[in-house]
């Protein structure tokens, strides 16, 4: 029943939606060089699905490694950070700076290395992936209360039970945070590294529509980009409810 009821509250939603971008059209007399009538939009997409879907299915290829890629090594990150302070203080402060590089200066760069290639669109999806994981997974270990951990010991527990047993679980809300936050920038990394040149995916269907002036297919490609990343999200938001099943009950 929550599930039905949550699809009702999404599809009024997307009504009113629509109702409102076709009305403010008529009563403001907004030409379609700004805002097309969904119908137009709708008429561009049915025109090309082929394209769409295939630059749809490429983007996400892109985004889903970039992402998994991202999360592995910012969990990694942040585990081996929590244990050897040491290299945090080395590398931590380079990550941050790494950060602090424009997506578009990392992503010429990232193409001029591996080519006009899948793995470089993954690359520049990981790049905005890793960085949040590796501080909230830190932050999450970190806020694991002393007195939990000296409990385990007492009973026997090695550091790698304490690590799987505890701290990790117990990072996982804070992990999660930067999990949702990377389903966005990953999407994101992935368009930016397309515009650097490639034959399909949402961001070549961006720069198509922009150089040619087509504005319903401008709009066509960001309705694409925006089912893509909202069901990316989604489906982050819902393993979060089933593995942190505790934060529910909270």
């Amino acid at each position: 029943m929550r599930a039905l009821a949550a699809v009702g509250r999404l599809a009024l939603g997307l009504a009113v939606a629509a109702a409102l971008w076709q009305g403010s059209i008529l009563a403001f007399g907004i030409k379609p060089h700004l805002l097309p009538s969904l119908g137009a939009i709708g008429a561009e997409f049915m025109a090309a699905p082929q394209a769409y879907w295939h630059g749809f299915l490429r983007t996400l290829a892109e985004t889903l490694i970039g992402f998994a890629a991202g999360a592995l090594v910012g969990v990694f990150n942040g585990v081996v950070f929590f244990r050897a302070p040491v290299l945090r203080d080395m590398l931590l402060p380079i990550f941050v700076v790494s950060q602090t590089i424009p997506v578009i200066a990392f992503g010429a760069l990232v193409v001029m290395w591996f080519g006009n290639t899948l793995l470089a669109k993954a690359v520049i999806a990981f790049y905005l992936t890793f960085f949040p994981v590796t501080v909230n997974t830190l932050l999450g270990l970190n806020s694991v209360d002393p007195k939990q951990v000296a409990l385990l010991k007492s009973f026997g527990a090695s550091d790698r039970q304490v690590m799987l047993r505890l701290q990790l679980p117990m990072a996982l809300p804070q992990i999660f945070v930067a999990l949702r936050l990377g389903a966005s920038l990953s999407l994101i990394g992935a368009i930016v590294g397309e515009w650097f040149g490639d034959n399909t995916g949402i961001g070549v269907l961006l720069l198509l529509a922009m150089f040619n002036e087509n504005v319903p297919a401008l709009w066509a490609a960001i309705f694409v980009a925006a089912i893509l990343g909202t069901g990316f999200y989604a489906t982050v938001a819902w393993a979060e409810r089933r593995i942190v099943f505790w934060g529910a009950e909270q």
